[in-house]
């Protein structure tokens, strides 16, 4: 049986019964304990599922809405906090910038700055960053990541991008996570999306998080960075009404509200 139909059928299981042990897996696939251990794992992997001991428990946790979804919610403090994290920026600096709504964003502030290598996975912000006639002269140095693309993916992913990234340092990496918590840290949902973030994480010297006050509180299914790794949280002011917001502060070096 192939690899890719045993995982159909453990996923079909879970399904169902949203909680499935490697004995029953082992019994229903016919397989041995070590071909079920390796899917469990690669189900894990994939962000399809979470090993438990004994077996797999299926997540609840709802997809992350496409970009242009997410550019319409909380626009006006989205774009709040974009301005007030380009303020935190100096000329000459290098940046990584992902390819969450808020940072894209940010690329359209950025653009008005000067000096600054911007390094990014985002085709939306490398788009606006690089949006000039031929004969004129960008502001700043944009390098776009290579890597693989998906049907109606707006961003480069995978080994390619991640093994880029590592070739760069960075002063900050600017980061939009689907999730910030005072306890479990900076997360996202897609583990490629996750993956990328976590390496402009270890490549940059500072952290900035750009998320609004829907986002605090919420722990999503890939953590890429804890709370000690975070320099700098940009919010709007509505966050300072979220229960979240005091566990925050209490854990953060500094959070500025926009």
């Amino acid at each position: 049986m192939l690899q890719e139909t045993r995982l159909h059928r453990i996923r079909a299981l879970l399904s169902t019964l949203s909680q499935v042990s490697t004995e029953r897996i082992i019994k229903e696939l016919g397989i041995s304990r070590e071909t079920a251990r390796r899917d469990i794992i690669e189900l894990e992997a994939l962000g399809l599922a979470r090993r438990v001991h004994g077996g797999l428990v299926a997540l609840d946790t709802t997809p992350e809405p496409p970009l242009t979804v997410r550019s319409a919610v909380q626009a006006k403090e989205k774009r709040a906090i974009a301005r007030a994290a380009a303020q935190r920026l100096l000329p000459g600096q290098t940046l990584f910038l992902d390819a969450g709504s808020t940072t894209t964003m940010l690329a359209d502030e950025l653009r008005s700055m000067s000096g600054l290598t911007i390094i990014t996975n985002s085709l939306h912000a490398a788009l606006k960053l690089s949006a000039a006639e031929e004969h004129e002269t960008l502001n700043n140095e944009v390098i776009l990541l290579g890597g693989s693309m998906m049907a109606g993916a707006q961003q480069t992913r995978g080994e390619l991008t991640v093994g880029e990234i590592y070739r760069y340092r960075a002063d900050v990496a600017l980061l939009s996570p689907v999730g910030i918590d005072s306890k479990s840290g900076a997360s996202s949902f897609y583990p490629h999306e996750a993956a990328i973030a976590r390496a402009m994480t270890q490549q940059a010297t500072q952290l900035i998080l750009l998320a609004d006050h829907s986002k605090l509180g919420i722990t999503s299914r890939m953590v890429y960075a804890t709370s000690s790794e975070i320099s700098l949280l940009v919010t709007d002011s509505a966050a300072t009404r979220q229960p979240a917001f005091t566990a925050l502060q209490n854990k953060l070096p500094e959070i500025v509200l926009a």
